[in-house]
């Protein structure tokens, strides 16, 4: 799933922008969510702070003590891979945008083709990432490989569980793992886990422990492989 926040001071703009996102959304079955529109430009910040977003709208001429160009310098330094996307009337800016990786830059007034236009691409930019983002199924479900904590075989199954929530597809639970980057064992005849979300691993309980208390487990034959890597890695010096 894709974060989306939308910050624009003029509250019908606002809601007119967060109403064709979402009907964009659902026309091409995105696999897409509003976590937050806000006029605020401190909200916004407060947001971004505690919460993780994957793409920001963002209006460059808020009615506040920062301009959108000087929040996004100010989210920039502390978030480097989230989509940026500005809207403003005043073209005079669009050269100071793309200093801030802003991957698109939509004018006022804006259209329902011109935001389509943008959106589809952005999709079509995610898709193109297989080192970052996973395309699960067909219909355009997509998961950002960081936040996976493990992948489970359950039946004709396969449940991708990440912190924020699981998600299953019909797929070749073998097939799958050999897709897959190098930080991704498998540890069990049903299980693969993304190393870099291990917490602790009990190798007593035979159990891999993940932030929030979730938990995978290690197979005896995979005990001593997964080991191996572990300690390749670093994680076990």
């Amino acid at each position: 799933m894709l974060n989306f926040a939308v910050c624009d001071d003029n509250l019908n703009i606002l809601n007119r922008m967060c109403t064709i996102l979402d009907n964009i959304f659902i026309k091409y079955n995105y696999d897409a969510s509003i976590v937050l529109k806000t006029t605020s430009a401190d909200n916004l910040l407060s947001y971004i702070d505690t919460n993780k977003i994957d793409v920001l709208i963002l209006d460059i001429n808020l009615k506040s003590t920062k301009t959108g160009l000087e929040i996004a310098e100010i989210i920039r330094k502390k978030h480097k891979d989230f989509y940026l996307i500005f809207t403003t009337a005043h073209l005079e800016y669009l050269m100071l945008a793309y200093k801030f990786k802003t991957f698109d830059y939509i004018a006022k007034p804006f259209t329902y083709e011109r935001l389509e236009e943008t959106i589809n691409r952005l999709f079509d930019d995610v898709k193109g990432l297989p080192s970052k983002y996973l395309k699960i199924d067909n219909k355009n479900t997509i998961i950002d490989e960081n936040e996976i904590e493990f992948i489970k075989r359950d039946g004709m199954k396969v449940v991708f569980h990440t912190s924020f929530n699981d998600y299953d597809t019909y797929s070749s639970f073998n097939k799958l793992q050999d897709s897959l980057p190098n930080n991704f064992i498998r540890c069990h005849k049903s299980y693969v886990v993304n190393i870099n979300n291990i917490k602790n691993i009990d190798f007593v309980e035979n159990r891999i422990y993940f932030k929030k208390g979730d938990f995978c487990e290690i197979g005896p034959k995979y005990k001593k492989s997964i080991m191996g890597v572990l300690e390749s890695y670093g994680i076990f010096e």
